[in-house]
């Protein structure tokens, strides 16, 4: 009867933590983090303040940011700590040996001509 009780509190604990304004405070953080996506690209990388390959930089960190506040908080995801990384992680790990990849194949291609 108490593992019983303590699976309902700790289901309770997560329930509780997922409030409204919890909710409206990631939504205004990934309203925030794209707002700041579109100003780079429609005002600072046209007018010459970021060049695209530093604002490419800057669109992979806010992408990951926003793909955190997503998978954590819309998928639940925060509580689960191990979930969480292996989310975030392995995708990572394959879109960067995609990357590493297309880059050999780039440069063999030029090495053919």
């Amino acid at each position: 009867m108490s593992a019983s009780h303590h699976d309902t509190a700790a289901v309770h604990h997560h329930e509780e933590t997922m409030t409204k304004k919890k909710i409206w405070t990631v939504f205004w953080y990934l309203l925030g983090i794209t707002t700041v996506e579109f100003i780079i690209a429609l005002l600072l990388v046209p007018k010459g303040v970021f060049t695209q390959g530093i604002a490419n930089v800057v669109y992979i960190i806010l992408t990951i940011v926003k793909a955190f506040y997503i998978v954590a908080f819309f998928m639940h995801l925060k509580f689960e700590k191990i979930s969480l990384a292996l989310c975030i992680i392995v995708p990572l790990v394959f879109i960067i040996a995609f990357i590493v990849a297309m880059l050999g194949e780039g440069d063999y291609t030029l090495l053919a001509r």
